[in-house]
């Protein structure tokens, strides 16, 4: 079982860092990585627009959080 801070969540997190939603796939959580890369791609998509801009790297540094933060049950 994986714990807060254990090898496991630092390679997610280090995924997630380098592609929004990788670290959660990783950890086997597909719905959790989509959600993770569509909001991040399509917010870093819109770039012209400010604030989709913000909310993708909202997004990306949230999955990377999450992904560090993860504890199976």
């Amino acid at each position: 079982m994986s714990q807060q801070g254990s090898a496991g969540n630092v390679i997610a997190a280090i995924a997630s860092f380098f592609f929004p939603g990788l670290g959660q796939l990783v950890q086997g959580r597909i719905l959790a990585a989509l959600v993770f890369c569509i909001v991040a791609v399509v917010g870093y998509a819109m770039w012209w627009l400010i604030f989709p801009a913000i909310i993708g790297g909202i997004a990306h540094l949230w999955s990377i959080i999450d992904a560090a933060r993860f504890r199976a049950n």
